[in-house]
């Protein structure tokens, strides 16, 4: 069965950025390296699992941690911790909340956790929701944006506040519905989406001149660099995150905006590179219109010279949406001149998902559930699987397996390669989540709604 997700709900499901470099058994942004591709090295996963329950005993399952009511954000895994990103539960009493969690891998017992009281205006931080933010690990600090819409350091290994820069009060910032985005580290910048947006009562931009994107002074949270690109023409909000990639020895740093744009820059001064139209047709629409009007909410994933990002807009299955291979050497607006290929149309749906590249073949999934295979270099898809349920989360390469884990909890595991063949497929989770599996040192983490779990290992 198909699922309608709420849209405060679906908006938030964002795959984050990352640190300078991946220790083999870490994972300490979910797409693992700056580069955000979904590949893993791991090896020996646990092939089946179950969750204790009337059903009968644990199998494979090393540990769960209670999370908050409804939980969006995916884990990370880093020195010996997890953390992740939920809500302060209903059942507790306490006041509604943002929490970020730091677990130990060991055994799930709960570190420390940060608290970030919700906004009081729902419109910019939703009642419904907590932190959406998925964290970045780097050295002895983690970043995250807050549900107060704050771009936080703090030290992993005690959740001391080294420094937090918030972006309404400081940049004059205003959000719809949540801050989700996904901070990146490189070197001694943060790069983080802002998350400036249309009103939600009225659409429009009331706060163009706000900046979307920042780079950020990693040590002391000034702003070094920052910029204002899509202005008033921000369809809804922003709640995507950056890549980071190096084409032809040249860096770059590559931002979804929120309208349906995609800016490179130059990482240490903010120097425009290049920007393309993830919205424009290639041909007009049935309708006449030119252009979609969906935005960007999956990361973009670098994978050589090229770039490859999903178009979708937080409805899930709302409509035709498209995969895009754009050439990353180019410079100026690229729309014309620099996609390589794209699947869209009838084939392939909105989503906002991130996708994982893997041996000349890019595995990809849309929000009505149907995960792809295509080629890298032409874009021909070689297979296509209907998982009969929404995928909000991103496909996962590790062990010898593509790992999907659908709305309704249940993790798919299909072989890798250009012929379809799916391998398994483990039961929903006791309480169903929209999550992206996650690995490192050899378990394997799953996120439910209320519950984060470490199988296997």
């Amino acid at each position: 069965m198909k699922l309608s997700p709420p849209r405060c709900a679906v908006l938030i499901l964002l795959l984050p950025a990352g640190a300078a470099s991946l220790v083999a058994a870490d994972w300490p942004m979910l797409g693992g390296r700056p580069d955000r591709n979904m590949v893993a090295t791991a090896a020996s996963l646990p092939r089946d699992w179950a969750v204790a329950g009337p059903a009968g005993p644990a199998r494979h399952v090393r540990w769960a941690a209670p999370l908050g009511d409804v939980t969006y954000g995916a884990p990370v895994v880093a020195a010996g911790r997890v953390l992740i990103g939920t809500n302060r539960a209903e059942t507790s009493g306490a006041e509604k909340a943002g929490v970020l969690r730091c677990f130990a891998t060991d055994d799930g017992r709960l570190l420390w956790e940060a608290v970030h009281p919700k906004l009081a205006d729902d419109a910019e931080d939703d009642s419904t929701i907590g932190l959406c933010s998925t964290p970045c690990v780097a050295g002895d600090e983690v970043f995250y944006v807050s549900n107060r819409g704050e771009l936080v350091c703090r030290d992993v290994r005690d959740g001391r506040q080294i420094w937090s820069l918030d972006f309404r009060a400081r940049l004059g910032v205003e959000v719809n519905q949540a801050s989700a985005s996904s901070p990146l580290v490189v070197g001694d910048l943060v790069f983080a989406l802002t998350g400036n947006a249309a009103h939600p009562r009225t659409g429009k931009v009331r706060q163009p001149q706000a900046p979307s994107f920042v780079a950020v002074d990693r040590k002391t949270g000034r702003v070094v660099w920052q910029d204002a690109s899509p202005g008033s023409r921000i369809l809804t909000g922003q709640w995507g995150s950056p890549s980071h990639g190096v084409v032809d020895g040249v860096a770059q740093v590559v931002f979804p905006g929120g309208d349906g744009w995609l800016y490179a820059f130059a990482p240490a001064d903010g120097r425009p590179l290049w920007k393309f139209n993830c919205k424009a047709h290639e041909k007009p629409s049935p309708d006449g219109e030119p252009e979609t009007t969906f935005s960007l909410v999956a990361a973009p994933v670098f994978a050589g010279h090229r770039l490859l990002v999903a178009v979708g807009e937080p409805e899930a299955g709302s409509g035709p949406g498209a995969l895009r291979c754009i050439d990353a050497r180019g410079r100026g607006d690229l729309t014309a001149t620099g996609e390589l290929w794209r699947l869209g149309g009838e084939d392939f749906s909105d989503s906002i998902s991130t996708v994982a590249v893997h041996e000349g073949l890019v595995y990809a999934a849309d929000a009505p559930g149907y995960i792809h295979c295509i080629e890298l270099e032409t874009g021909r898809r070689r297979w296509v699987h209907d998982a009969k349920a929404n995928i909000w989360g991103s496909p996962l390469v590790a062990d010898g397996r593509v790992w999907v884990q659908t709305a309704d909890g249940e993790v798919l595991q299909f072989a890798l390669g250009p012929e379809l063949r799916l391998l398994a497929k483990v039961p929903a989770l006791p309480d169903a989540g929209h999550g992206t599996p996650v690995t490192a040192g050899g378990v394997l983490y799953l996120t439910g709604q209320r519950h984060l779990y470490a199988v296997g290992g």
